[in-house]
């Protein structure tokens, strides 16, 4: 099955304070296996990102002034999504701000299936920090290279921590004949038969010879 894990980063937290989107980041993945193909593109936007926002990402007026506006990355950036569902860290936050550029532009919201891995990571973890850098660390996944967010590389980490949170990269191998979590994943034991070893006689009366050469030994005293 494919799907496409996708982040953003965006100029600040409020789409009703006329914040936009800025970068997209979006991986490719298939049978929750990385497959390397990649959607990624830095956004014009008529705003300079919050104090806060630009502390996150870096993302200055200046580099992205000759970026392209989403009006004209749309249909690139649709084809790549199609109809595959969307795995987000925090989806609410990220489809507020694509569907108002999608408003903004007079074009249809999506409909796609969505996996929210937050959600996941709450209900497995129960009390336990949810963001992205508390989730590589618990799963060891490195995220040395996260000094900025960057849409792209968080989603390549999302990939990676979607794979863990639904099984790790065991949850395809046929071992048992039980689901592995709430994966419809039905597996298979495996039997194998007994081996059997032959010994000869030569060996039989070699080996006697070695335990009655033996001096001191503890199945002979009482």
């Amino acid at each position: 099955m494919r799907e496409v894990v996708l982040d953003t980063e965006t100029t600040g937290l409020r789409v009703e304070d006329g914040d936009q989107v800025i970068e997209i980041g979006c991986v490719e993945v298939i049978d929750r296996i990385r497959t390397g193909e990649v959607y990624h593109v830095y956004l014009n936007v008529p705003k300079d990102s919050s104090p806060g926002a630009l502390e996150v990402h870096g993302l200055t007026r200046e580099f992205l002034s000759d970026k392209p506006k989403f009006k004209e990355i749309a249909s690139d950036f649709l084809a790549f999504l199609d109809t595959s569902p969307l795995v987000i860290h925090n989806a609410k936050f990220d489809l507020k701000f694509i569907n108002n550029e999608l408003t903004l532009n007079k074009l249809p919201i999506l409909t796609n299936d969505i996996v929210d891995t937050l959600i996941i990571a709450r209900r497995k973890f129960p009390g336990s920090p949810a963001t992205l850098d508390a989730l590589c660390k618990r799963f060891c996944i490195d995220g040395s290279k996260r000094v900025k967010h960057g849409a792209l590389l968080d989603a390549e980490l999302l990939a990676d921590v979607y794979l863990e949170l639904t099984g790790g990269s065991q949850a395809m191998l046929d071992l048992s004949e039980e689901k592995v979590d709430d994966l419809d994943i039905v597996t298979k034991k495996v039997e194998f038969p007994n081996r059997e070893f032959p010994v000869s006689e030569e060996e039989k009366s070699l080996h006697q010879k070695m335990l009655d050469s033996l001096e001191n030994n503890l199945w002979d005293k009482k």
